[in-house]
């Protein structure tokens, strides 16, 4: 299998383009699956405190037998510890959590506007990078406004934006806000939950090009210069989620999959919190 390619990031790190998403995966379950991962090709690993998977990720990080340095990890604080000083230990927690001396991406999970927060809690980010704990600071589900404002006030701007992207939400305007930045977009729900495997239109390029729907749109992700993090609960998913790096969407497969674009979200806007 076509391994994912590493993207260089501007703070001079690179990231495999694809990972395995751990959002929703039992905690029970997150060390089988993520050794399954690596074991399947996968060298990047993306937890939240939120999650409650931590532990396991670490796991089978450790327990891996793949070097540590080969490995791709990422974790986020959670909106209830925004804040510089919460902020700090939250990590503290998180790096407890995983059994792991250094952190190769932390981002923050969301900005909750309504607390006006965020920007302390990048503040932390920057002093965890600067003191060589983290590799790499990013943020999820940033507006580009959010981005400007913590840009402003710090100096220093975020490698990632991890936000809701799929073919229903494209995000083209964010996208080209962060290219222009020098920011990795980051997908998450990548198959809109897998609510818009159903379309008929993904099937049909799916039966042209032998794969998947799924494997059809995480496809589209990499054209776009994604980076993307499917979960998967089965081995057999595990490994189809990865193999989408040997065959490609021509141009009209990439307009087609452009009309369906609705705006909708799974999940919630960032500026109603």
């Amino acid at each position: 299998m076509t391994p994912a390619p590493r993207l260089s990031l501007d703070d001079g790190a690179t990231i495999p383009q694809l990972g395995y998403g751990t959002y929703k995966v039992p905690a029970a379950d997150a060390a089988r699956l993520c050794l399954d991962a690596i074991d399947t090709g996968y060298r990047r690993l993306d937890t939240a405190a939120l999650y409650g998977n931590e532990e396991g990720v670490g796991r089978a990080v450790r327990e891996a037998l793949v070097p540590r340095e080969e490995l791709f990890v990422t974790t986020k604080v959670w909106l209830d510890d925004n804040g510089y000083d919460t902020t700090l230990r939250a990590f503290d927690r998180s790096m407890a959590r995983l059994g792991l001396d250094t952190l190769d991406l932390y981002l923050i999970h969301w900005p909750v506007p309504s607390t006006d927060r965020y920007v302390d809690t990048w503040r932390a980010l920057v002093r965890l990078q600067h003191d060589g704990r983290v590799r790499s600071i990013g943020v999820a589900n940033f507006h580009e406004h959010h981005i400007e404002r913590i840009v402003a006030e710090t100096g220093v701007a975020p490698v990632v934006n991890q936000v809701e992207l799929h073919p229903w939400l494209p995000q083209t305007a964010l996208r080209a806000f962060d290219d222009g930045r020098g920011i990795r977009t980051e997908a998450w729900s990548p198959l809109a939950r897998g609510r818009v495997l159903g379309t008929p239109l993904l099937d049909d390029l799916a039966d042209k090009h032998g794969r998947t729907p799924a494997q059809i749109v995480l496809r589209w992700h990499v054209e776009l210069g994604n980076l993307v993090i499917p979960k998967a609960s089965t081995p057999e998913r595990i490994r189809e989620n990865l193999d989408v790096f040997d065959f490609a969407l021509d141009p009209g497969d990439l307009a087609a999959i452009a009309s369906l674009e609705t705006g909708e979200r799974t999940g919630r806007d960032p500026d109603l919190d």
